[in-house]
């Protein structure tokens, strides 16, 4: 054991824990005692103090894996925040939480145990200062679960103690205290009103303030993007405009502006779809300009996801009558309970949820509370008319904008908009380089183990399992329905009979030992035994698929088999569908409202989750007899992480999404954005070819031409960055590259994202790379090795501005970094697309080699556009593969002399470039 040099801190007079707080780096921890004194100790002992007395740490998950035991008891300063401030941000680190209570900023782990105290205090006394009765009483219930915060939080809040002790679960019920949302009269049809360009570029400058920095860039986008919100001549013919404004030009203002324009003419919504998350509320917070007051914002913006992304009263309200005696869960829900007592709209999956707080409640425990399974008994619920959903609905057809994602509008679009009414006649499609993705996923069949399981839950609700009120079967949530409906009633029998047929339980063990039981179950043991027997690298570890032609012997019969037993449970469906919908022409005059919307909701869920994949794996299945019609491609596959498998089956996807993407979405609209810093491709000779956007639009498939706008960046590339390809490593050689990272990033100082193309690759990094760093002074941070969702990782990297983060795609696509807090990339390799059977096809379909080029230039365009958020930002770009063909340079800014140098030559290219003052 060493003592640092830190001289002891005494104990705040009134400090309401005695704990020690602990830091745990990779090499050593840093130890604050309650008498103030800052010690360091090797992780062993630091383990070992940690399980004589619970200390007090920050992320208890995180601290456990460094160090190296299984999580233990804490005070876990994350699980306080959360209480005192709930449903507010921030990063899941002690500079984080420094950050968010507005202390000063901790500069090493030492200074970060004392401030784990001092924050500890400070919330504590937050509390005392509250009066939150609220707080009381769920603190009281934590308490008895044996909630370490408890003692010290009844005590910070004994001004408020009741003088009876709250009821068990008392505070938890906040269904209790949410107001009923209310219904209004339909809303009209929109207006036909045009938006010109002065009124769009008038608008900008409305929004921006006196004192903003002109960007004319901005006013052109503006400009050029109020062509969708003209008036289309024919039907079927959207005014469709392909935007692409290169990073800096501002365009999330320049696309609210007309887009608002139009609103507020024709009294109707825009629909503002992203794909990711975290961009749905850089919207939201763009959106501000123009709403400044929170009530009228409020009234005029929502935010919709899918139902599974949103807090289930009812679900809420079961899990408590199932956490009697449960210390674990009543902990996690008071959590849930404090957040659901403060959060705007219930969206469990990002907004005002931090995403750290799945870590403290478990994944599986909070996202239990969502209706992930299609669940909902809508009017019969007793939390119907409080419920968060609902409300969001009404909400979104009343409002001046909607900010979606791209998954729940092609759903919506695809059922003829369903719960949401009338479908969008205007959209702006931000990320529209994404678009492709997006379709790709949501017009695709899977008839898999996962996927059939699935359906039957959904058809049978919980078999064999405790807590089986929390699943609820088609019977339990259509039972008062079809009572007295001798042909529905028949139709739901027989259908849940028929619904046997498909995967039980436990279906994953009988397939790998080859004893199916059930049609589902043997189909998809001889697609298993095909591809194993056919896929190359089974010993590798990854996912495996094959092409399903030619089929192998015995699964032509089992294909035979298990399509009779779908078109068994497709009859009654179909009939269950049709007498639910008869009874809204036959009992109309008589029908009460919350009937007749739960009838048409029940039928279109019905129409979604059982009829149209049914139907979809029907065609699938007679292909096999025959061929694959020829927009398609199918395959077999064995999914698997790490060498298990946890899925199977055949799949089928649209050779190009993009079709039916139009079909459903574009063709209907009045007009749509899609826009994008990354739409075009610039070739091998330096032309700009617009066949991508077209292509990754659905442009192609509308009868009109779209508009084009190229909007170039304002910023100056060949002053603010560098691109660097380091031409003299082994890219097969795991140690030179694990090198390569570790200099660069020392050289950088931090604000370092590495990403790589394997995973393997990313872990084999992480372990030779981590302890020189810490050493340094460098937190590292990795996907796939520490046990932080992806979110959470990007939100730390961004608060930590001399961290360093490891990842791969989703980390890619996904972060948005502005300022010094990323600074450099890293790319193990070039980023070609993975050579599936579904990529093979497009390949062939799209033009061959040059259909590879472009998606690789698109990606380094996205990963390059990383660097660069902000006028005054400086950035390296660094390849480690020197066989990178010169053709995909272009993928670059065309002022940006790419450089091709040794490893060297890149480290001190790296640091006199980001440091400039270490020269």
């Amino acid at each position: 054991m060493s003592v640092s040099g830190h001289p002891p801190r005494s104990r705040s007079a009134g400090s309401y824990l005695e704990a020690e707080a602990i830091v745990a780096g990779l090499n050593a921890a840093s130890v604050l005692t309650p008498d103030g004194e800052i010690e360091s100790l090797p992780l062993a002992q630091a383990a070992a103090r940690c399980l004589k007395a619970p200390p007090l740490v920050c992320h208890a998950r995180q601290a456990a894996r460094r160090l190296d035991i299984e999580p233990f008891p804490a005070f876990d300063l994350l699980e306080l925040y959360a209480f005192v401030h709930p449903a507010a941000f921030c990063a899941p680190t002690p500079r984080g939480l420094a950050l968010a209570l507005g202390l000063a900023a901790p500069a090493d782990h030492d200074s970060q145990a004392a401030l784990l105290r001092e924050a500890a205090d400070l919330l504590h006394r937050e509390l005392a200062a509250s009066g939150d009765r609220q707080a009381y009483d769920v603190a009281a219930t934590m308490a008895s679960g044996g909630w370490h915060w408890g003692p010290s939080v009844l005590a910070a809040l004994e001004a408020v103690k009741p003088e009876r002790a709250p009821r068990p679960f008392q505070g938890y019920r906040v269904w209790e205290r949410l107001p009923e949302w209310s219904e209004h009269a339909p809303e009209q049809p929109p207006g036909q009103e045009a938006v010109t360009p002065a009124e769009a570029r008038s608008r900008l400058a409305d929004l921006l303030d006196e004192d903003a920095e002109a960007r004319p860039e901005q006013a052109d986008y503006a400009s050029a993007v109020s062509e969708a919100f003209l008036p289309r001549a024919r039907a079927g013919e959207p005014n469709l405009v392909l935007a692409e404004a290169g990073t800096g030009v501002g365009k999330t203002l320049g696309y609210i502006a007309p887009a608002s324009v139009w609103s507020e003419k024709n009294q109707a919504p825009v629909w503002l779809s992203t794909y990711t998350r975290n961009l749905q509320h850089q919207i939201d917070n763009e959106l501000s300009l123009l709403l400044p007051e929170p009530v009228e914002k409020s009234r005029k913006v929502v935010i919709r996801k899918g139902r599974e992304n949103y807090l289930c009263l009812l679900n809420m309200e079961q899990a408590l009558g199932g956490a009697q005696g449960q210390p674990g869960s009543i902990i996690a829900l008071g959590l849930m309970a404090r957040w659901a007592s403060r959060t705007r709209d219930g969206d469990m999956v990002g907004g005002d949820f931090p995403a750290w707080l799945l870590d403290l409640t478990g994944p599986a425990q909070a996202l239990a509370l969502t209706d992930r399974r299609g669940e909902c008994i809508y009017s019969a619920c007793p939390h119907y008319r409080k419920c968060f959903i609902e409300r969001g609905i009404r909400k979104a057809r009343r409002a001046s904008f909607v900010v979606a994602n791209h998954a729940l509008v092609m759903i919506q679009a695809a059922l003829g908009a369903g719960e949401e009414g009338a479908l969008p006649q205007r959209y702006v499609f931000d990320e529209g380089h994404q678009l492709f993705d997006a379709a790709d996923s949501a017009f695709s069949a899977h008839l898999s183990g996962q996927e059939t399981a699935e359906l039957r839950r959904w058809l049978l609700g919980a078999e064999a399992r405790r807590g089986a009120s929390r699943q609820r079967g088609l019977k339990r949530r259509l039972e008062d329905l079809v009572l007295d409906q001798p042909v529905a009633e028949t139709a739901l029998d027989e259908a849940l009979q028929a619904a046997r047929a498909l995967p039980a339980p436990a279906w994953h063990g009988r397939l790998r030992d080859g004893a199916p039981a059930g049609p589902t179950e043997s189909f998809l043991v001889r697609v298993r035994e095909q591809v194993y027997a056919r896929a190359e690298r089974v010993q590798d570890g990854y996912s495996l698929e094959t092409p399903v032609h030619p089929v192998a012997e015995g699964l032509l019969a089992e294909a035979d088999g298990l399509d009779a037993a779908l078109e068994r449970l497709q009859r009654p469906l179909r009939q269950l569908r049709k007498a639910l919908t008869a009874r809204l022409d036959e009992e109309a005059d008589d029908l009460e409202s919350e009937t007749r919307r739960r009838l048409e909701a029940m039928a279109r869920s019905i129409e979604r989750r059982g009829l149209l994949p049914v139907q979809a794996w029907r065609d699938m299945l007679a292909a096999l007899r025959e061929e694959t019609p020829k927009e398609f491609v199918d395959w077999f596959a064995v999914e698997r992480i790490e060498g298990r498998d946890f899925d199977v089956g055949m799949f089928r996807h649209w050779v190009d999404p993009m079709k039916p993407f139009a079909e459903v979405v574009l063709m209907p609209a009045q007009g749509a954005v899609v826009t994008s810093a990354t739409l075009t491709d610039r070739e091998a000779d330096g032309s700009i070819d617009w066949l991508a956007a077209e292509m990754r639009s659905g442009a192609l498939h509308l009868e009109n031409e779209a508009f084009r706008a190229r909007i170039r960046s304002p910023f100056d590339y060949a002053e603010q960055t560098r691109v660097l390809i380091v031409n003299d490593l082994n890219r097969n050689d795991l140690e030179q590259n694990a090198a390569a990272l570790r200099e660069l990033f020392l050289a950088s100082g931090g604000g370092a994202l590495g990403l790589f193309t394997a995973i393997s690759r990313l872990r084999a990094a992480h372990k030779r790379i981590a302890a020189p760093l810490e050493a340094a002074g460098l937190d590292l941070y990795a996907q796939h090795v520490d046990r932080l969702n992806t979110s959470t990782l990007v939100d730390i990297f961004r608060a930590e501005p001399d961290s360093c983060l490891l990842g791969t795609d989703a980390v890619r696509d996904g972060v948005d970094v502005p300022g010094r807090a990323l600074r450099l990339i890293v790319f193990d390799r070039v980023p070609w697309p993975r050579p599936s059977l579904a990529h093979k096809a497009r390949r062939e379909f799209f033009g061959g080699a040059r259909y590879d080029d472009m998606l690789t230039r698109l990606r380094l365009r996205q990963a390059f556009g990383r660097l660069i958020r902000k006028a005054d930002d400086r950035g390296v770009f660094v390849l480690l593969d020197s066989r990178m063909p010169t053709r995909l340079t272009t993928a670059f800014p065309e002022e940006v002399e790419v450089q091709r140098i040794g490893l060297a030559e890149a480290v001190t290219a790296t640091r006199e470039f980001l440091q400039p003052t270490s020269r």
